[in-house]
């Protein structure tokens, strides 16, 4: 009774309970989570204009509509080409002092996961004309717009980036819109996102609850065929636009393509599952290699061709997946 009775002896014991506890309980094992779950050794750390982006992305409160978490559910594959690990996180780091806003997982997708928007979508020009109206790029977008991040100037510096803005969101303002650095810095932050492979040997885990794909019926209405319109809506439209004539002066129109419309599909195979640079001297963007980053399949590939190739005019001889994977595995031979 007289250690209870003595409130030194008492308090004194208690606190030091709560120490241990705490050593315990939350301080050791987190220092084994650390040892545990290193950075991946493929994982690249943010850049100083990106780490700036992270505080303008948490500053604009993107994480209340974004998420960037891969779930291991099949229907998130789409953001990802595996469910996240906590190995992802590992290199994240406090804000300051005060804060911690590591990992900006978020819990609500109002918009796209952004895990691996850095491959999905890694379009400078995309990313900022998106950002100063995404009503631009994608129609039915109900993220809000971010013109405060841009300027107008009648004669844009050599090192100004201009943002090729169509006439009709100008709200009949004369001059070119130019990026600021908060929404460079703000671009290059999304563009660091990107998922970083396993290391050799190491086994991906597993999406559950797979679906299945549904299938249309094709022209005949013997073989099923994939519904190109949605595959097209999904991967390409952001850019090349739903009526296929994409962006003047930013993305180029697949109505009337003579690589859409050339009879021997190859090029337009190796452009989907490669990407492709060589307009950028008519002010195009490098495209991603779309079919690589989505793991888009043969036939995935073949019902986004035949849309193309039969849509907005264009009257282009249909391919077959058999032709595709064909074209593929010439492909990959050449690689080597």
């Amino acid at each position: 009774m007289e250690f209870f009775d003595n409130y030194k002896k008492l308090f004194s014991a208690t606190f030091l309970l709560f120490v241990g506890l705490t050593i315990l309980v939350a301080i050791l094992p987190a220092f084994r989570n650390e040892k545990n779950n290193a950075p991946l050794p493929n994982a690249v750390p943010l850049s100083e204009d990106a780490v700036k982006g992270k505080a303008v992305y948490i500053a604009n409160g993107c994480v209340a509509c974004h998420t960037q978490q891969v779930r291991i559910v099949d229907m998130d594959k789409t953001w990802g080409p595996r469910p996240s690990i906590a190995a992802d996180y590992a290199d994240m780091h406090r804000t300051d002092f005060w804060r911690n806003t590591a990992t900006l997982m978020g819990t609500e997708r109002t918009g796209p996961d952004l895990t691996n928007i850095g491959n999905r979508q890694p379009s400078l020009e995309w990313n900022l004309v998106h950002l100063y109206n995404p009503r631009i790029v994608v129609k039915e977008s109900v993220m809000p717009a971010y013109p405060w991040m841009f300027t107008l100037k009648t004669n844009p510096g050599k090192d100004d980036v201009v943002v090729n803005v169509p006439a009709e969101y100008l709200k009949g303002k004369s001059g070119k819109v130019v990026a600021t650095k908060q929404a460079l810095h703000l671009v290059a932050y999304l563009q660091s996102l990107k998922q970083a492979p396993l290391p050799d040997g190491r086994p991906a885990p597993e999406f559950l609850y797979k679906r299945e794909v549904k299938a249309l019926p094709a022209a005949d209405g013997t073989i099923p065929a994939l519904d190109g319109a949605a595959l097209y809506a999904v991967n390409c439209q952001s850019c090349h636009q739903a009526n296929g004539e994409g962006l003047q002066g930013a993305f180029p129109s697949l109505k009337g393509s003579k690589i859409v419309l050339d009879d021997n599909p190859e090029a337009m195979v190796d452009i989907i599952l490669h990407g492709y640079n060589g307009r950028e001297k008519e002010g195009f963007p490098p495209m991603p290699a779309i079919g690589t980053d989505n793991n888009l399949s043969a036939e995935e590939i073949a019902a986004i061709m035949n849309h193309e190739r039969t849509s907005w005019g264009n009257s282009a001889k249909e391919v077959t997946p058999a032709q595709i994977k064909e074209i593929i595995e010439a492909l990959k031979s050449d690689v080597k």
